[in-house]
C-alpha cells in the first residue's frame, strides 16, 4: 500500500516509521528542510520537502497512485486542505486528518474527509466513560455504513438491573453484540440474558439512535 503522510512532527515521524516497519511504501511530506534532512538521514529517501497543501507538491509525490493520505500537521486547516486536494484532485480512496480542535470534526466530515482523529475527543471519551452521567463511549465509526460501535456501561443505580434483554425497549436499528462482565468471558446477549450492574454492553447503532439506545439500556 502506498501511503502519503503530511507533517514531519513527532506524530508524523513515528507514524512513518511504524508504517515502514509494516512493509508499506511511505512518503512523508514536510515543509522544514532540517526536519526533512534528519528524517532522510535516519530512514532513507522517504521525505519530500514541500507544502502538502499544494497541488504541485502532491503531484510530485505521486499522489494519483496513493492508496491513502494521512495529514497530521499541527494545523487543522492545513490538514483539511491537504485531504481535500488529495481526495478531489487526485482521487485518493482514503483520507485521514488529525484534528486539534474537536469542534472542527463535524465540518471535516461534512467536507468529505473519511476519518478524523482527535486526541482531545479520545481522552474525553475515556474520562466521560468513568462518570456515571456519561455511560456511553464511542469505540468505532463505520462512516460508509452510517453506524457506530459503542460501549454502554450499566451503572449500579440503573432501573434495568435484573431485567432481561427482551424486556427492554431497544431501538429497532440497534443491535446488542456483546456483554462484558468482570472475571467472566464476554458473552453474546440473548433474549433471556439478564442485565447486571457494571455490565459493559457493546452495541452497533446508527448515530441518531444513540440517545434512545442509552436510555433503553440505562433506564430511568
Amino acid at each position: 500500500m502506498y501511503i502519503i503522510v503530511i507533517g514531519g512532527g513527532r506524530l508524523g515521524y513515528y507514524l512513518t516509521r511504524a508504517l515502514l516497519d509494516e512493509g508499506h511504501e511511505v512518503l512523508l511530506i514536510e515543509k522544514s528542510a532540517p526536519i526533512c534532512q534528519a528524517i532522510t538521514g535516519e530512514m532513507g529517501s522517504v521525505c519530500l520537502r514541500g507544502d502538502g497543501c499544494e497541488t504541485t507538491t502532491l503531484a510530485s509525490a505521486g499522489t494519483g497512485r496513493a492508496d491513502m493520505l494521512i495529514a497530521v500537521t499541527g494545523d487543522d486547516e492545513d490538514n483539511l486542505v491537504a485531504c481535500q486536494v488529495a481526495k478531489y484532485k487526485f482521487k485518493v480512496p482514503r483520507t485521514i486528518a488529525r484534528i486539534r480542535n474537536p469542534k472542527n470534526e463535524t465540518i471535516f466530515k461534512k467536507l468529505g474527509i473519511d476519518v478524523t482523529v482527535s486526541s482531545t475527543s479520545i481522552i474525553l471519551e475515556h474520562i466521560e466513560h468513568e462518570v456515571p452521567s456519561h455511560p456511553l463511549m464511542h469505540l468505532l465509526t463505520i462512516r460508509e455504513k452510517g453506524l457506530e460501535i459503542v460501549d454502554v456501561k450499566i451503572p449500579p443505580g440503573s432501573t434495568n438491573i435484573g431485567k432481561t434483554i427482551k424486556q427492554l425497549s431497544l431501538p429497532a436499528e440497534s443491535i446488542l453484540s456483546l456483554i462484558i462482565r468482570q472475571e467472566r468471558k464476554p458473552t453474546v446477549p440473548k433474549a433471556d440474558t439478564i442485565l447486571q450492574a457494571g455490565d459493559q454492553v457493546i452495541a452497533v447503532t446508527p448515530p441518531e439512535s444513540e440517545d434512545a439506545l442509552r436510555s433503553a439500556l440505562i433506564g430511568d
